[in-house]
């Protein structure tokens, strides 16, 4: 294959851009941004250390499934019925697919509660009507139109910088408790930690970014495998420049929460929160209203931006893994099955919130959760980016490896020394 660079693509700053900026901010979803501002209400200002720690975490674990998907031309879960037995992919697949029909459910509530302290409307209309909204504009959209609204929403997570200076935290001590970790060995902090990790590195992501790859390069005329099959050294630098600015984005957003929940709600007492929603309402009489305003409506605005990013991704996971083909590119009559998967869990995400629980109220233990399931799906992904069936002459150079070996490690052993910290008890 040629070296010479790819074509410019046009569509303005955000196209220019990439996708990896909605993949960082799909990340920083309300289940995300509940567990985030959690954090911060429970540790204060000392858990801001979290931030810089994941950041390199991140990105080897989204670069990772978005060389997967640029190089070999298929999406997660299709590379791993291509490579794998069906013993290991069915677990995998039913266990990513069932994440994100809670996701999908948790993210809807989240809107439902964010968007009732704006809009004075019963929180199962605005579930509803959200859903409903959300589901015609994946079947009516174009990928084009839905990738462009997909960045523009990203621009609503700039509320919780907003949101963070209204606080007027101590910003000597913000600096210090960033650059310090204060580590503490009991099973509150530590779950806390795996939460973050868990909810940073969701499986969702993975599935997300290698097939918005195979997405991106359908959209460029590549409609079958053959042509998508192998990149070039300037593809992959483009690849790793989204990835970087998409979880740059991503970690700078969880910063901020936890900075703006840690100044205002720990330093005021409110050390326990069960929503985002909460945790915008509490901010009213500490920061004022317009924190509480700005929050929510990151709330919202992300959350539109997950919500089909999770659906789609639960009808990504389902036919790649019983050998069938869909794409955003395609219309709902050439790939049924693909858009009925989608339809179909829009509905179960949005009957989840019709069962009389609150799913927000699963958040930190949902993260517990994906932070237990990153450390194998990690380690598989970083077999299959050392494959040379998989990635030809592009398998991980000594950077990557180190990365994502890291990561998978200290994945592995933050899950260990909760699991640890349990049994001691």
């Amino acid at each position: 294959m040629s070296e010479a660079a790819p074509p410019r693509r046009k569509g303005g700053v955000l196209r220019v851009i990439g996708t990896g900026i909605i993949t960082g901010a799909a990340d920083d979803d309300p289940s995300a941004i509940g567990t985030y501002a959690s954090a911060g209400a429970r540790f204060g200002l000392g858990f801001l250390w979290i931030a810089p720690v994941l950041l390199p975490m991140m990105y080897a674990v989204v670069y990772l499934s978005a060389k997967l998907g640029q190089v070999y031309g298929k999406g997660l879960f299709a590379i791993i019925r291509d490579r794998y037995p069906r013993g290991l992919l069915y677990p995998l697949m039913v266990g990513a697919f069932t994440g994100n029909v809670i996701e999908a459910a948790a993210n809807l509530g989240g809107i439902g509660a964010a968007l009732n302290l704006i809009v004075p409307v019963p929180i199962p209309l605005i579930v509803i009507g959200s859903a409903a909204m959300l589901l015609a504009l994946q079947f009516l959209g174009s990928y084009q139109l839905l990738r462009s609204i997909f960045q523009w929403l990203t621009l609503a997570l700039f509320a919780y910088v907003a949101a963070a200076f209204l606080a007027r935290p101590d910003w000597r001590e913000v600096l210090t408790s960033t650059v310090t970790p204060r580590i503490r060995p009991d099973a509150e902090f530590l779950a806390m930690v795996v939460a973050c990790i868990g909810t940073s590195l969701s499986a969702y992501i993975y599935t997300w970014q290698s097939n918005q790859e195979v997405e991106e390069q359908i959209a460029d005329g590549r409609r079958h495998w053959w042509q998508r099959r192998g990149a070039t050294r300037a593809e992959l630098a483009r690849t790793r420049r989204d990835v970087i600015v998409g979880m740059l984005f991503s970690n700078v957003i969880l910063y901020f929460i936890i900075l703006s929940t840690g100044a205002t709600l720990h330093a005021g007492g409110q050390t326990s929160i069960d929503s985002a929603a909460h945790a915008a309402a509490a901010l009213e009489p500490l920061a004022g209203p317009a924190a509480k305003y700005l929050f929510a409506l990151g709330v919202v605005g992300v959350g539109f931006l997950a919500v089909p990013v999770m659906t789609t991704g639960a009808a990504y996971d389902l036919v790649q893994g019983i050998g069938r083909e869909g794409s955003l590119n395609a219309r709902a009559a050439d790939a049924p099955l693909f858009y009925a998967t989608i339809a179909v869990v829009t509905a179960v995400a949005v009957g989840l919130n019709f069962l009389g629980f609150n799913p927000m109220r699963a958040l930190v233990w949902s993260g517990i959760v994906q932070g237990f399931s990153v450390p194998p799906l990690l380690f598989m992904m970083m077999l299959m980016t050392n494959d040379r069936a998989v990635m030809g002459k592009r398998t991980n150079g000594w950077l990557t490896n180190l990365l994502g070996g890291v990561t998978t490690l200290v994945t592995f052993l933050a899950a260990a020394a909760l699991v640890g910290t349990w049994l001691a008890a």
